[in-house]
């Protein structure tokens, strides 16, 4: 399986849906625009994952540089777009992950690394060699290859996975990817696949299975009402899904109304019913207290009313 993910897929990149087909190792860039050398941003021991990762004692999070999509609100821009970080080696990669385990976190969360898959697997294998047991989690916005994913089956335990969208047009707008919906999907499909529904212990932490999140953006109730059907109708019911509540305007969100507020209550109650409505039984409510502090405190506007402006009460 790990072949299928070696070093010399750089030379002919088609690691995510763009299938670029640009020589990495040449210095060419494709749309995600990594090199061929490993880049990560930062690594820690990170408490502000779902509960089922966290527990007591942290998810060991490794945030690799550049990203496969161009999310006009993305939290991370410096590390996701500008793709800033650290120039590093696998023996490094391994080193890492060795270390968050000893800290005591209870897993090692891969963030973004698809672009870098050839080197996560490479890192993944040494650091098992030299007694890594923590669960591998693999955190993604979703746009992933199917045949990339099963090349992967065995190395991931946890797949934490975003579904944004389920409209290409929507996805287009927001992300740059028209495809979106249809790779996230066939994705999601086959993540279920490899690891099923999520497995906690007797301390309710994750060992095994799928987690999907999905971000409640300000104006698409209907997009997120479509999503969470997608979810019931062709996932278990019983999936573990992160409805999340803490968007606020970043990065280019601000050109892009209605992006250009924060959500308000209305519109995060609105979307618990509909995933309640669709039949789904495990919501995930780890961050629920903390999202009124950056909840607007008023109804949404109406459809024919103006858009909300940056700094109006």
């Amino acid at each position: 399986m790990a072949e299928a993910l070696s070093p010399e897929t750089y030379a002919d990149c088609q690691l995510c849906p763009h299938r670029c087909r640009v020589d990495r190792t040449r210095g060419e860039k494709g749309f995600c625009g990594a090199g061929a050398v490993l880049r990560l941003h930062d690594a820690m021991p990170h408490f502000g994952e779902e509960q089922v990762l966290v527990g007591e004692g942290g998810s060991g999070a490794i945030f690799f540089s550049h990203c496969t999509l161009r999310c006009v609100y993305c939290q991370t821009a410096e590390m996701s777009w500008k793709g800033e970080g650290t120039d590093t080696t696998v023996e490094r990669l391994a080193d890492l992950m060795l270390e968050l385990q000893r800290d005591g976190c209870h897993n090692i969360n891969l963030i973004t690394p698809t672009q870098f898959l050839p080197h996560v697997v490479q890192g993944i294998r040494t650091a098992r060699a030299r007694a890594l047991t923590v669960p591998i989690v693999y955190n993604t916005s979703g746009y992933e290859r199917v045949s990339v994913l099963r090349a992967l089956e065995g190395w991931i335990d946890i797949y934490l996975a975003d579904l944004k969208y389920v409209s290409p047009s929507v996805a287009q707008r927001l992300s740059g990817a028209r495809d979106y919906p249809e790779a996230a999907c066939a994705a999601l499909t086959e993540m279920h696949r490899q690891v099923g529904n999520l497995v906690v212990d007797e301390r309710g932490v994750a060992r095994r299975g799928l987690i999907v999140r999905h971000l409640v953006l300000p104006g698409f109730a209907e997009e997120t009402r479509k999503v969470l059907q997608w979810i019931a109708r062709n996932l278990p019911r019983h999936t573990h899904v992160n409805l999340m509540g803490h968007f606020r305007p970043c990065h280019l969100a601000r050109r892009h109304s209605p992006l250009n507020r924060p959500l308000t209550e209305d519109e995060y109650r609105a979307a618990r019913q509909a995933a309640r409505e669709a039949g789904l039984t495990r919501l995930d409510t780890t961050h629920e207290r903390l999202y009124p502090l950056v909840w607007v405190r008023r109804e949404a506007p109406k459809e024919d009313e103006p858009p909300w402006q940056a700094g109006n009460p």
